[in-house]
């Protein structure tokens, strides 16, 4: 007789900055909540996002990068992201197509190693490979350094190998009931998303301009009777220089970065938004234990 439980876990995604780890999670959950953006760390608090189908309930638990801390956040998040480990049931780790193991991954192999659960080995970007053979020697130059459960060679930005993936995920997940009912899709509040999508917004319109030293508060967030939504929302950056650029000749920059981000809100809530951005400077706010409880982080979490 053919076992009709269905499955249901804990799954965290890690990897170095860049590897694409919200674009697979994007891909895997197929709605954009998670925050994608060129450059690293931006992905603060461990955004859970759920995935349910006939098989069961994944939910995954997205660890900001393990990578060398350079300040207060960066230990925070590299602690929050070695905690992860201990209460999964299968971690996925990312990496991208190489036979180069630097100092980073060996880091995580180290991790990975005391954690004492199937691992999955991510080798995502293949298709920025000219000659597809090669996957084989990045197999082979990883396989030795982590026991994995299996290693999965894959294309998160078109979605090649991504259902392989998901089935390999279910395969090692163990039985049990839904967490979540079947419509969830994060448990995260919405104030936190919204302010998460304004962050990557900024960093991306910035570019390069404005350095990884800003946070967004919500300050008001509230449902007119019609469903319009109304969110105020200020832009924190550590100097006055700073503050100039994202604001712009005569406002322009801000504009652009409420507008992307006003489009992505209304997608994700399904309802007209009125945004309203402010920007402050709060200095050496990554080193305040107050500033970053304030901003949603709390430096004591193990």
């Amino acid at each position: 007789m053919e076992n009709t439980q269905k499955k249901s876990g804990f799954v965290t995604l890690i990897g170095r900055p860049n590897v694409g780890k919200s674009t697979l999670m994007n891909r895997l959950i197929g709605q954009k909540i998670a925050i994608t953006s060129n450059k690293p760390q931006t992905t603060r608090n461990r955004i859970q996002t759920v995935y349910t189908d006939e098989r069961g309930q994944i939910i995954f638990l997205d660890t900001p990068g393990i990578h060398k801390a350079k300040n207060r956040l960066g230990e925070y998040m590299v602690n929050v992201a070695e905690h992860t480990l201990k209460e999964v049931d299968l971690v996925l780790w990312l990496v991208e197509p190489t036979t180069f193991i630097g100092a980073g991954e060996r880091h995580i192999a180290e991790q990975l190693n005391k954690a004492n659960v199937p691992v999955i080995l991510v080798i995502n970007k293949i298709d920025t490979i000219k000659n597809q053979d090669e996957v084989l020697t990045f197999i082979a130059a990883y396989k030795d350094i982590c026991n994995f459960a299996e290693i999965v060679p894959l294309s998160a930005l078109k979605g090649k190998n991504t259902d392989l993936l998901t089935e390999l995920i279910f395969k090692y997940l163990p039985y049990g009931p839904e967490f979540y009912d079947e419509d969830t899709v994060t448990d995260q509040p919405m104030r936190q998303i919204a302010a998460e999508l304004i962050r990557e917004k900024a960093l991306r319109l910035l570019d390069d301009e404005v350095p990884h030293g800003i946070a967004v508060t919500i300050e008001r967030m509230r449902e007119r009777d019609n469903g319009i939504m109304d969110i105020e929302a200020t832009i924190v950056c550590e100097r006055d220089s700073h503050k100039g650029i994202i604001i712009g000749k005569g406002g322009s920059m801000l504009k652009k970065i409420g507008s992307a981000a006003r489009t992505e809100i209304e997608k994700m809530m399904e309802t007209q938004v009125n945004l309203k951005l402010w920007v402050k400077v709060r200095r050496e706010w990554r080193d305040s234990e107050l500033y970053m409880k304030n901003y949603g982080y709390n430096p004591n979490e193990n």
